[in-house]
């Protein structure tokens, strides 16, 4: 018996506030070396926090989401920089109450409940489909947010075929 794999790789948009982060970071990493050569010695050890915060969240602001999806599980990594990987979610899609495209009409009666969590591992970019997974969570509904290629959709709808809808 074979099993149904497909694995997506989607680029998060980079957005202005993301730019704004990187340029503040490296802005007060700058300036803290310029005071600590300039005014006093001890404002290297600003400088030297600013760099080490620098090395560890500039990356973070590049990422993707990797969608993997076997036999019904859906597992979500968000990727840093072509390189870290961190586990963002795991899910199991034969509990989920409905999938369709964002702006669907399915969608209609999840639209304004306020009850419901929602979880975006989407790219953020406008040309870009997203679908939404109404799915129980921990603490209630989840809306998942995520962008599946045809392959998903049609490996996902072949074992649900009554809750994923594609209009």
């Amino acid at each position: 018996m074979s099993d149904l794999y497909t694995e997506v790789l989607v680029e998060k948009k980079f957005t202005g506030k993301d730019m704004a982060v990187k340029v503040i970071l490296i802005f007060l990493t700058v300036l803290a070396a310029i005071a600590g050569i300039l005014i006093h010695p001890m404002i290297l050890i600003a400088a030297l926090a600013f760099g080490i915060a620098d090395y560890f969240l500039i990356p973070r602001l590049n990422m993707e989401y990797e969608y993997l999806y076997v036999n019904g599980e859906l597992d979500i990594d968000k990727v840093f920089s072509k390189q870290k990987r961190k586990k963002a979610g795991s899910y199991t899609l034969s509990k989920m109450e409905i999938m369709a495209p964002l702006n669907s009409h399915q969608l209609d009666s999840y639209r304004n409940n306020t009850n419901i969590k929602t979880v975006d591992y989407s790219s953020g970019k406008a040309d870009h489909k997203t679908y939404a997974v109404i799915i129980p969570g921990d603490k209630g509904l989840e809306r998942l947010l995520f962008e599946p290629n045809e392959i998903i959709i049609k490996d996902i709808k072949s074992k649900m075929p009554r809750k994923v809808f594609t209009d």
